[in-house]
């Protein structure tokens, strides 16, 4: 294993601890106004997968790139979805 993939598996790995010991820390009524806003945040994706895209030559980078662009996209739409249906909740009923 090479230096620098070491260093990256390292910063995979205590990232997912710190992520998962904060998200433990919301309280249930806020965890969904969080993940909506979360997944609405994450059109950098899609914008990571265009960047991507200049630089896919091969069958299965556009394979790669199009599930990317897929699931990035649904979680933005998913994430507006629930953020409109909480915004909602609190408009008058007149």
């Amino acid at each position: 294993m090479t230096p620098l993939l070491m260093a990256d598996l390292t910063v995979f790995t205590l990232s997912l601890l710190v992520g998962f010991e904060v998200i433990s820390k919301v309280p249930a009524t806020l965890h969904t106004p969080l993940m909506s806003g979360a997944n609405a945040v994450h059109g950098v994706v899609l914008i990571g997968v265009m960047l991507l895209a200049l630089t896919a030559t091969t069958a299965g980078g556009y394979l790669l790139l199009g599930v990317a662009a897929f699931f990035g996209a649904a979680n933005v739409a998913g994430g507006y979805a629930v953020t409109d249906r909480m915004l909602a909740m609190f408009r008058s009923r007149s």
